[in-house]
């Protein structure tokens, strides 16, 4: 005989387990529907919200000059002054690179016409063998396709001039803006949370003052490291393409400079460009040899200086760093991949700090919590006396509160 209260077991077990996935389904349904509308605001609003990232990232590289200018001259000055000695020394950089460029240019020209006779060369021997006449049955068949598609190809040049030309605008106002509230963020952006208590309570201003500093800790972290790792690639391979003797050894130097603030992308497009100079203008055993000095540099980089200075400021793991890469460079090209990083260690601060909030208790940190359990020396001087160093921080801000 069969077993009906099994039966009904089984039925209900099923029914809960339907009923469990559907309210999984409902709620993920939602979130995805909350973010992709908060994607749609970034989109609408991010003609404003890029110059101000931007802004605040330029902020936290010249802070530190403007606190010395401070001392001498009055806010607005040292913020403005800030501002034009950054400017004049990116465009003393790029006016010494100039010279460079263009007495290593025809050096550049021959290497590469060689190396298109080389091609040649190698196209009519074996194993192609394809002589004079077929090039040149291949030459004159593309010029065909040329001429006969030639209309749709000027339109298009056309429009992407146009295209060109609205994107410099573009590019041209949004400089401007960063400049403007790169400005404001310097002279006046210390005086933003203590003039907010005015507009809070107590409890809202102390929240927003810690997680305020938090956020610019971060930021002011992830810049001074990524900055101190991207000069040693730079430095490093700089040296090692001067030694070979690849041409534009400095102006690429100052290329892996400035493409290594954009994590994993920028260095292998930096070293894949450096190999083909060096390819084109020394030949392929040099070019082995610059993509030994690359790989060395970045193992370098990846093993020790950016667990060591970047990992250690973020504490993000790297296939987040992929992730967060990944997506702000579909999403908004080469300047979502710059500010991907900032932006993912901005809100993994946030999410960090509502946990301590609700969770007081547990550890922001657990990979920090465990090495200080491993090396009791580094605790915090007020727990070593016996205070809980949550105790003396919320002392802290008890005081700054009265």
């Amino acid at each position: 005989m069969s077993d009906p209260t099994g039966s009904t077991r089984t039925v209900n077990v099923v029914e809960r387990g339907i009923a469990e996935a559907a309210k999984w389904a409902l709620r993920l349904l939602v979130l995805g529907i909350g973010v992709a509308g908060l994607l749609w605001l970034l989109g609408k609003g991010w003609s404003l919200l890029l110059p101000l990232l931007l802004a605040v990232l330029l902020s936290a590289i010249l802070w530190p000059l403007t606190q010395v200018l401070r001392a001498v001259l009055p806010r607005a000055i040292a913020a403005l002054l800030s501002i034009l000695i950054l400017i004049a020394l990116v465009t003393g950089i790029f006016a010494a690179l100039i010279p460079s460029v263009a007495g290593q240019a025809g050096q550049v020209a021959d290497s590469a016409v060689a190396g298109i006779q080389q091609v040649q060369d190698w196209i009519n021997g074996p194993p192609l063998n394809l002589g004079d006449e077929e090039v040149g049955d291949l030459v004159n068949q593309g010029l065909q396709e040329l001429q006969s598609n030639a209309q749709n190809i000027a339109l298009s040049v056309v429009g992407g001039v146009g295209t060109v030309g609205a994107s410099i605008g573009s590019g041209v106002i949004t400089f401007l803006l960063v400049l403007v509230l790169t400005f404001f963020c310097l002279s006046d952006g210390d005086r933003l949370l203590p003039w907010s208590r005015r507009w809070l309570d107590a409890n809202t201003h102390h929240h927003a003052t810690e997680l305020g500093t938090r956020i610019w800790a971060t930021i002011r972290g992830y810049i001074l490291s990524q900055a101190a790792v991207a000069f040693v690639d730079a430095f490093f391979i700089g040296i090692g393409l001067w030694i070979i003797g690849v041409p534009f050894a400095l102006p690429l130097a100052v290329t892996i400079f400035f493409a290594a603030f954009i994590p994993i992308v920028g260095a292998v497009v930096t070293g894949v460009l450096a190999t083909l100079v060096a390819l084109v203008t020394l030949g392929w055993v040099q070019a082995l040899i610059v993509l030994g000095i690359v790989l060395l540099v970045q193992q370098l980089e990846g093993n020790v200086l950016q667990p060591l200075l970047v990992g250690k400021t973020l504490a993000l793991h790297p296939a987040v760093v992929i992730g967060a890469v990944t997506i702000g460079g579909t999403l908004f090209g080469i300047i979502g991949a710059f500010l991907a990083v900032p932006v993912a260690a901005i809100i993994t601060v946030v999410l960090r700090y509502v946990h301590h909030v609700l969770l007081p208790d547990e550890p922001e940190n657990p990979a920090e919590e465990h090495k200080a359990k491993k090396n009791p020396l580094r605790r915090d001087p007020a727990a070593a006396e016996g205070q809980p160093a949550a105790a003396a921080a919320e002392g802290a801000h008890q005081h700054e509160r009265s």
